[in-house]
Parts: structure tokens; sequence; C-alpha cells
């Protein structure tokens, strides 16, 4: 055969598939552990469906049509559905699927973990998310720092936490009302406050306004 024949180009994918051995059983590795913490808590693993009739109201989150049906964009109405019929503690690890989604951070079809428990609050899940990521990167042997683009990123607690007004007072040149009423909301959050946050050690962003709320219930 000559030169950049389909020989060549089965060597370059094979060469390809290859050298990401290393990363698919680190997040074999990883996807095993998460689901050990989750057993260890005792959470029950649950499968919902992807295909659902109707999309969850998010503005700016869109839906992919199939077969006269949506994939889901999250596990979070079927979940919740379970929730309300008595389940106190579920996780899933799943597909999910968003159309137009596609750039250094997003892509059309990723796998999202989703979990929730009754009988405590938003701030008591994010305690709980800090345990979670040691308790993984302790099992992959990552200890307390991990390493992320260059960047040392320390586990310990308690992690930063920062509302989303204290965020576009900060690190915004947009007041968050006008944010809201002229539809920049999305796109200054990721410009603008993103690059800050994480930097050092783990950033949880809440207290998200209220005009966003999808399915939460609203704080007093």
């Amino acid at each position: 055969m000559s030169p950049g024949s389909s020989s060549d180009s089965f060597r370059g994918e094979w060469t390809r598939q290859t050298s990401k051995e290393q990363n698919l059983r680190l997040r074999a590795q990883m996807v095993s552990s998460i689901r050990d913490f989750f057993a260890d808590q005792h959470y029950l693993e649950v499968e919902t469906p992807h295909l659902i009739p109707a999309p969850a109201p998010e503005m700016h989150i869109e839906a992919i049509p199939a077969a006269g049906r949506y994939l889901h964009t999250s596990p979070e109405l079927c979940m919740k559905r379970l929730l309300a019929a008595g389940f106190s503690k579920i996780f899933q690890i799943t597909h999910c699927f968003r159309r137009g989604e596609r750039g250094g951070l997003h892509l059309p079809e990723f796998t999202l973990l989703e979990w929730y428990r009754t009988g405590i609050d938003y701030q008591g899940l994010m305690a709980e998310c800090e345990v979670l990521f040691r308790y993984v990167a302790q099992r992959l042997g990552r200890g307390g720092i991990i390493l992320y683009k260059g960047r040392e990123i320390d586990l310990g607690g308690p992690w930063d936490r920062l509302t989303v007004e204290q965020a576009f007072h900060r690190y915004t040149s947009l007041p968050l009302d006008r944010a809201l009423e002229e539809q920049y909301f999305d796109q200054v959050l990721v410009e603008e406050i993103e690059p800050h946050l994480g930097n050092k050690r783990p950033t949880f962003l809440y207290d998200y306004p209220a005009t966003l709320a999808a399915l939460a219930k609203l704080k007093p």
C-alpha cells in the first residue's frame, strides 16, 4: 500500500485509542469509588428513562427531540418523582443530552452525577459534596491535593462559599438585576465570574436568583 493509505489511517486511530487507556482506567476507578461512597452512605442507585415526555422548564437549556419525545437534559424530573414517592436517598450516574452545547467546558452528550436526599438542606448537601470529593481523591491515591490545568487544588475543607449576588458584586461590571433583565446572566457568569472560582480550592456558588428557579423551593 502507498503512504497515506487506509493502513496508515488504521495505525493512527489505533495509537489514539490506546493512548486513552490510562484515562479510561482512571475514569472507571473514579466511577467505582463514587458508587462505593453512596453505598456506604446507604443511598439507592436508580436508573430513570433517557426519553421523557417533556423537558424541564429551564430557559437556556435546550432539549434534543427524539422519537416524539425528548432526551433528558438531566435526570432531575424523574428522580424528584421518586423523592415524592418516598425514596429518601437516591443517586444516579447517567448520560445527558443538551442541544447546542459545545466548547471547552460543554458537550451535547455528557455524563452526570445527580443525587438527592431528604431531611437536610442545601447547606448539608454542600458538606456532603466536600466529603464525596475527598473520599474519591483518597481512593484514587491523590490525597488532599489534585492537579487541574497546571494548578494545585486543595480539597481540604471548608471549601469557599459565595452567593451569586456576592460574585456579581465582586467580579463583574454589570449589576445582577441588569444581567437578569437584559438576559446576559449566563454569559456574564461564564465569562467574568467562573474564571475566578476554584483556582486554589473548590468554590460553591449558591443562592441563585429566584427568577431562575425551575424545580426548587424558595428559601425563606
